[in-house]
């Protein structure tokens, strides 16, 4: 004989709903320990950059600007290096000081190697860097088939032998204070090659070469040495690139968008600033692991891992 037991109507409606609420308030509790658990370790990420002098390259426009005004919101003490001094001057006056920073400029052309070892000179002749962002205005667009012997030449100087110039400056100082942050601002060619920049693909490949050689044998210092590769992002020479596309493809600028558009995964171009967020994260105290790497900030546009 099999005996049944059924519930009366009135535990069926008081029971579950007993449980249930129980059920959300154990889920209450444990999730407001998770938030409290993350907002504490949130709290102890040091993004501060006070008393950390920085040197951003190509500092007046675009993704350079944008990440002097970052590493200055955060504390930097920011010198802007560039060639055009009226741009110059203008920059350094959009750079946050709220923690009383002196920033500063120096003018220098990255296609004079002597203005460049110039400049870094005078500046490491009045304090020590800790933290070096390398970056320059990309080579023309075009077909690797249309550059001249002295396309190549005139691009491995201005960012290969450029920074090294000022890396090799700024290193002593970095060692003497036991932190150091260099990162280069490159390109998303050097994990898959783009179209129309021939020139551009490989001078890139050859600076993260370096650059992941130079992490290799600084490491030991506390130095770190890491590459961003910004995806499309709305610069300048997003804006060149659109136009030379349309001339060679003889197809309308906004067809040359739209296409850009669609092939990234997020549908949008990227802004300076996410690129320089990117950037000031690598050159704080949180990032002190973080050597020799390649960082795409590109929407997930990058097809390779």
């Amino acid at each position: 004989m099999i005996t049944v037991r059924t519930r009366t109507t009135k535990e069926e409606e008081t029971i579950p709903a007993e449980e249930d609420k129980q059920k959300h308030t154990n889920n209450k509790k444990r999730w407001s320990l998770i938030g409290l658990a993350f907002l504490h370790y949130i709290s102890l990420m040091n993004l501060s950059l006070e008393n950390k002098h920085a040197v951003i390259c190509g500092s007046t426009q675009g993704i350079g600007l944008a990440t002097a005004i970052i590493l200055a919101g955060l504390g930097a003490t920011c010198v802007l290096v560039a060639r055009n001094e009226d741009s110059l001057i203008k920059a350094v006056k959009e750079l946050p000081i709220k923690h009383k920073q002196q920033h500063s400029y120096v003018v220098a052309d990255f296609i004079d190697t002597i203005s460049v070892e110039k400049a870094i000179n005078s500046i490491i002749a009045k304090q020590t860097i800790e933290i070096l962002v390398n970056n320059s205005g990309g080579p023309h667009p075009g077909p690797i088939t249309a550059a001249k012997t002295s396309d190549f030449e005139n691009a491995f100087t201005q960012h290969l032998i450029c920074n090294h110039i000022l890396t090799n400056a700024v290193l002593p100082g970095m060692k003497a204070s036991a932190y150091g942050r260099i990162i280069n601002i490159i390109s998303t060619s050097v994990k898959t090659p783009l179209p129309n920049l021939g020139v551009s693909n490989t001078i890139r490949a050859a600076v993260a070469s370096w650059a992941k050689t130079l992490s290799n044998e600084v490491g030991q210092y506390n130095i770190t040495v890491n590459n961003v590769l910004p995806g499309l992002t709305n610069t300048m020479r997003y804006k060149k690139l659109i136009e030379n596309t349309s001339a060679l493809q003889n197809i309308t600028k906004e067809q040359v968008e739209e296409s850009l558009i669609n092939s990234i995964p997020m549908r949008r171009i990227g802004l300076a600033e996410e690129i320089g967020n990117m950037i000031a994260f690598l050159a704080s105290p949180a990032a002190s692991y973080i050597s020799g790497t390649n960082i795409p900030v590109d929407g997930g546009r990058t097809a390779s891992l």
